[in-house]
């Protein structure tokens, strides 16, 4: 294992040899990557232990490339990748609904607490309304759908949630409180399907009944809006509610709407969340419902229908005060050349026009088992340019309120190595917005200035308390080491200064 010291000095020496752009990366970005399961024969094919390694490894090459969130599906169909006592076990963990695995273990809770040792934010990826992926699989006969088959819609050979019922909107919600309150998540994701996508020419029309019942004269499709702006109202107070610290976050599908259906569209013609999905997502944003949106602009800079190089700015222009994450296609980005750009592929534009954009503070990498199998290089570029070093996540919330600083920093000499030390300040007797739950670590040479918005000078995000710095104490000599403390907000206390004489 390197130490920081020879970390740092690697890292300036390669900085040296690339272009200026790749000394521009931000302090602060969000750099995600989507980890999804259903779809997916890894775990279950795994057993405990090798599922258990299996994502260490993944989280392991995320965080080499230079990640700092994992965005992990625990609830793909009505089910869980965790213990619940609202739904059964996930089959794409087991191979069967309802079957536990064995030896038992808490995939969320695993990964959770696997990604905060590694410094990362862990948001808890959930699809609201499906409850199965296809025609042949079969619920059993306890299942809410056979026993409420009135709150339920079956379409294009899947079974939903209607969401026209308050009784469907109480129970999703039931099911985030039940997470957000056992479970320490910095984030609640919710991805793009709402109502369901049209099949072929075919739109949604299985709500005749909720909507006789339900509908009380309302425009049908505004009525479908309402529906969905319901639960997420509902969604919102459920988890601000009991942690007014945990995220709440939605990637929808990448056009809200065109601009021949609404002059406030976008430069595009391709299907549209308002009208086809009926999620009117700028309407959360409007009305802080949602803390960010991860547009998923999966397509190519210029694709005539949905050119993504466009749609980033128009997300970005109709931001409505909460921060886009940039939903970015892996393997189309890294198959795509950019003429323009005299590249072999888009990512180099593609983040660059992510950090000119001042409401895009990051990127979401679809999908993630891209990035961690180093796609055309990806992850080789994210790690060594783009992503190359250390970004603190976004902060959020209250800018007035900070951490405490931490105290007692010194510099300890054990077992032939050199630890840089700290104690936290004071542990709250309940769980705090404030609470410092990861520290930043930056190091100067003798005559640097102290810069702290300097991303090259970060050299640890961590959740420890200690970080080894050195094997040769006189490699130390004049130099400065900064350490602040991140709250559940991210927001960063006060720095605290030690000089090695």
């Amino acid at each position: 294992m390197h130490t920081l010291l020879k970390i740092l000095f690697a890292t300036l020496a390669f900085c040296v040899a690339l272009p200026s752009g790749a000394q521009e990366n931000p302090k602060r970005e969000f750099r995600g990557a989507w980890l999804h399961v259903i779809g997916q024969s890894q775990y279950q094919d795994k057993t405990t232990s090798q599922a258990k390694a299996y994502i260490k490894d993944q989280l392991d090459r995320l965080h080499d490339a230079g990640c700092n969130a994992v965005i992990f599906q625990v609830r793909p169909t009505a089910d869980a990748l965790y213990r619940s006592e609202h739904e059964p076990w996930s089959a794409w963990l087991t191979g069967k609904r309802g079957k536990a695995p064995s030896p038992e273990w808490d995939p969320l809770q695993f990964t959770l607490e696997e990604a905060h040792k590694r410094g990362m934010e862990f948001h808890a990826w959930l699809n609201p309304y499906r409850v199965t992926s296809n025609a042949k699989e079969k619920l059993p006969a306890d299942h809410m759908a056979n026993r409420y088959p009135e709150r339920f819609v079956s379409f294009n050979g899947q079974i939903f949630f209607d969401p026209a019922w308050q009784e469907n909107r109480d129970f999703i919600c039931k099911v985030v409180d039940d997470i957000v309150s056992r479970y320490d998540v910095d984030g609640i994701h919710i991805d793009d399907y709402f109502y369901p996508y049209p099949a072929g020419s075919k739109k949604f029309d299985a709500d005749g009944r909720s909507y006789a019942k339900f509908g009380g004269g309302m425009e049908r499709n505004a009525w479908r809006r309402h529906n969905v702006d319901l639960l997420i109202e509902q969604l919102h107070k459920t988890i601000k509610g009991r942690k007014e610290w945990v995220r709440f976050g939605v990637s929808p599908f990448g056009i809200w709407r065109n601009k021949k259906s609404d002059p406030r569209g976008s430069e595009s013609s391709g299907l549209q969340n308002y009208d086809d999905l009926y999620a009117d997502v700028l309407l959360w944003a409007k009305n802080g419902w949602i803390d960010y949106m991860a547009p998923q602009l999966y397509w190519q800079l210029d694709l005539a229908v949905a050119p993504s190089r466009h749609l980033a700015r128009w997300w970005n222009d109709n931001a409505n005060g909460v921060d886009i994450y940039i939903g970015q296609d892996v393997q189309r980005t890294m198959n795509t050349s950019d003429p323009g750009n005299h590249d072999s592929n888009e990512l180099d534009t593609k983040v660059r026009l992510s950090r000119d954009l001042p409401n895009v503070k990051g990127n979401i990498w679809w999908h993630g088992y891209w990035v961690t199998g180093n796609l055309r290089g990806v992850a080789d570029s994210l790690a060594m340019k783009y992503q190359s070093t250390i970004a603190l996540p976004p902060a959020y919330g209250n800018q007035s309120h900070r951490p405490t600083p931490v105290r007692d920093l010194k510099l300890e000499h054990h077992g032939g190595k050199s630890l840089l030390q700290w104690e936290p300040g004071p542990d709250n007797k309940k769980q705090e917005a404030t609470d410092a739950i990861r520290f930043v670590v930056y190091q100067f040479f003798p005559g640097e200035t102290e810069d702290l918005s300097d991303s090259q000078t970060i050299v640890a995000l961590t959740p420890e308390h200690k970080i080894a710095i050195s094997d040769n104490p006189d490699d130390l000599h004049g130099m400065t080491f900064v350490v602040t403390a991140l709250d559940r907000m991210n927001r960063e206390s006060l720095p605290v200064r030690l000089t090695i004489p």
